[in-house]
């Protein structure tokens, strides 16, 4: 298969131990040359990245659970197959019949290895999209695809979450419809892979941490498209609970229209693309409500200038009424106010009367009950004073009659008697006091102090 090299460029640049250096496009025709010579064979495995345009080619890829073969079909023999583009789609499981390929390039294109598709039939639903489906039956059954649904959106959020892979198409076509819709909140990125066996987990840890952001109102998971394989992360079933269980409303924008994942049936909303995703999660177009409502307000405006000039010359028109019916009104207006000045003063005059006699009843009540109690006071206090002095002059008497008593008792003549003596009296009881009253008297008592004798006088005339 391969000629011999020349003596000079081995001697230049051989390796020892290998032959050659041959020249590229020698060996890559060569090559080419070998693997056509590969027998023919059919070959069963499911579509992923299906492209069926306008060229001469249609391509896609042949997967299943041990690998992938690159496929590439005339499109002559594509239409001879009876298929129609809406038929070679991801996930559908397709019988191949044809032979290796390669393409050896050149300076100014890529060599390329495929499988060159003679026939193309149908064979059956894929297994990816077999599991797919027992997978969505599962969750539905287990009601995952409603608790998104029922969360509150708001129609304009201030911060809003966004999963997409950095530096992505994705993540600059939603920038870009935010910025259209005239948008000013702030968002939380998560950035993570979405595109391998890693990308599930890393997608629904990136969710997680950015719904434990506080104030997140909404979260965008977003790619772009590709196929069913490419997209797969996306219908993992981790991934999935994860999105329905979610607090935060989660708005899925995976692929593009004809893409459909697991995640867009659990998710609150399933958008086609980042764009229709920001139209989305920003219901109200901030841009136009902000010149609607610059208009609105000057049309306010124009509509209040208006309000004022037509309620001035309605003024003016009315200001020019006949001046009689405004001084009949201005002269009875005059005399209710007079009318009601004179009415006031005269129930002002009413209830101070009122209120000075009744003032005065209760006052001169008052100042009855006050002397009467002052009264009452002072002759309680003025008795009492008298009765202390009573008490006092009592016993001043007392004193001065127990002295008088006793200076009494010295000169009392019983008390003489007392002492042997003897009291003559007549029979009136005066005392005899002398010798000529007692001839006068003839009879007379002498009192002793035990007792009183009567006697009389016998006097001899000598």
């Amino acid at each position: 298969m391969v000629d011999q090299p020349s003596t000079q460029v081995a001697e230049r640049v051989g390796v020892p131990g290998y032959p050659g250096p041959f020249a590229v496009g020698r060996y890559a025709e060569k090559l080419r040359v070998r693997i056509r010579e590969f027998a023919r064979v059919c070959v069963i495995g499911e579509v992923t990245g299906a492209r069926v345009g306008r060229g001469p080619n249609v391509y896609f890829e042949l997967r299943d659970a041990d690998g992938a073969l690159p496929c590439a079909m005339w499109r002559n023999d594509f239409d001879a197959s009876g298929l129609g583009p809406d038929e070679l789609r991801d996930g559908v499981e397709v019988v191949a019949a044809g032979h290796c390929d390669f393409a050896p390039g050149s300076a100014t294109s890529s060599p390329r290895f495929s499988f060159r598709v003679e026939e193309l039939r149908l064979a059956g639903e894929g297994d990816l999209l077999a599991r797919l489906a027992r997978l969505r039956r599962q969750l539905a059954s287990e009601g995952l695809f409603e608790p998104q649904k029922l969360l509150p959106r708001p129609a304009l959020p201030r911060r809003i979450g966004v999963v997409t892979a950095e530096g992505s198409a994705a993540r600059r076509d939603l920038l870009a419809g935010l910025e259209r819709r005239g948008w000013m909140g702030s968002i939380v990125w998560g950035y993570a892979r979405v595109q391998d066996r890693r990308a599930a987990p890393a997608i629904a840890a990136a969710i997680r941490d950015v719904a434990a952001v506080g104030e997140v109102e909404a979260i965008v998971v977003t790619r772009g498209g590709g196929s069913i394989a490419d997209l797969w992360a996306f219908c993992d079933e981790t991934l999935c609970r994860t999105v329905a269980l979610t607090p935060v409303p989660v708005i899925s924008a995976v692929g593009h229209d004809v893409d459909r994942t697991l995640i867009d049936d659990v998710s609150a909303v399933c958008c086609s693309t980042p764009t229709h995703a920001a139209e989305t999660v920003v219901a109200i177009d901030c841009a136009r409500a902000r010149e609607r409502l610059h208009a609105d307000v000057k049309r306010i405006d124009a509509a209040g200038r208006a309000a004022v000039v037509e309620g001035a010359r309605t003024l003016a028109v009315r200001s020019r009424a006949p001046l009689y019916h405004l001084e009949r009104h201005r002269m009875r207006l005059h005399q209710l106010t007079r009318e009601m000045r004179a009415a006031v003063r005269r129930g002002r005059a009413t209830r101070a009367e009122y209120q000075r006699r009744i003032a005065a009843s209760v006052i001169e009540r008052k100042r009855a009950a006050t002397l009467a109690a002052v009264r009452d006071a002072r002759l309680a206090e003025a008795a009492a004073t008298l009765e202390r002095a009573q008490e006092a002059l009592l016993e001043r008497r007392t004193e001065k009659l127990r002295t008088h008593g006793a200076a009494l008792r010295a000169h009392d003549p019983e008390r003489t008697l007392e002492r042997g003596y003897a009291l003559l009296v007549d029979d009136a009881g005066q005392p005899l006091t002398t010798a000529a009253a007692l001839r006068d008297a003839h009879t007379f008592q002498a009192r002793m102090a035990d007792g009183a004798v009567r006697a009389k006088t016998e006097e001899d005339q000598k």
